[in-house]
């Protein structure tokens, strides 16, 4: 993947597609999930996920703030990406465009799960590029949570 695209990790995951998407597909459960420590809360009432959704998301790095996001692929137990923005609306000029996506593929002894953060269309990629790193451990994690959760 190129330095503009963002990262990507997989795991192979021994359940079927369709636990691990619903997991994915609850934005309640996304602090579960997170690897980074960064997610919060959802707000309350949140639903099963779909194309087109918005939901919130409270954070916490460095503070505390809410980021919208956009469900903007959506494949039924093969694939889901949301696009944060920041709620604040002086921030979304320079801040956010990132795209959260995970593709499901069933195959032998379970599912591979693969985790991209795609900054194709980051606002400003140069302030985030230098957090690669720490993405990928952040998303390792990730994978590894989800992983612990649909097969216990």
């Amino acid at each position: 993947m190129s330095l503009v695209s963002g990262v990507s990790v997989e795991r192979l995951i021994a359940s079927a597609p369709g636990p691990i998407f619903d997991l994915l597909a609850d934005p309640s459960r996304h602090r579960e999930i997170d690897g980074s420590g960064t997610v919060r809360d959802a707000p309350s009432g949140s639903v099963r996920l779909s194309l087109g959704a918005r939901f919130g998301m409270g954070m916490r790095a460095g503070g505390s703030y809410t980021m919208v996001n956009e469900v903007v692929e959506f494949e039924t137990d093969r694939l889901i990406a949301w696009q944060p923005r920041p709620a604040v609306r002086v921030a979304r000029k320079v801040l956010g465009g990132r795209i959260w996506r995970y593709e499901l593929e069933p195959v032998e002894g379970g599912t591979r799960v693969r985790e991209t953060w795609d900054i194709s269309q980051e606002r400003l990629p140069v302030l985030i590029l230098p957090l690669r790193g720490i993405v990928r451990r952040s998303m390792e994690q990730t994978l590894s949570r989800i992983e612990r959760i649909v097969t216990s």
